[in-house]
């Protein structure tokens, strides 16, 4: 079974972690710019207005891997990523059907390696 990590992390962890989790097996990763805020609703020291939000400048990771590397991706990613503050980041674990290698067909396992 693939599964799929949406990873959200701060911009400037991003090279660091890449690095890394080729080390541990991880083949490809799509890497997008997005804002968004959490529970502190953007405000980092408490400051926050009523009903304001702050949205602040994420980098979403999105990563396929076989099952069998999951925790270790997972363990890897929590370990750079982790700023002992709020904002570090969150990862969400998506099961996958089917993957499609569109230029040679080939489906599965075998389309993300």
């Amino acid at each position: 079974m693939l599964r799929k990590l949406e990873c959200f992390i701060q911009p400037f962890k991003l090279d660091e972690i890449k690095d890394a989790l080729f080390e541990v097996g991880v083949e490809g990763m799509s890497v997008s710019e997005v804002r968004g805020f959490g529970k502190q609703r953007g405000y980092i020291n408490g400051g926050r207005p009523n009903r304001q939000v702050k949205f602040l400048p994420k980098i979403k990771m999105e990563i396929v891997v076989e099952e069998d590397i999951v925790d270790n991706v997972i363990k890897t990613i929590v370990k750079l990523a982790k700023t002992g503050e709020f904002g570090s980041g969150k990862i969400f674990v998506i099961p996958v059907e089917d993957a499609i290698r569109i230029r040679t067909e080939e489906a599965g396992k075998s389309a993300i390696i």
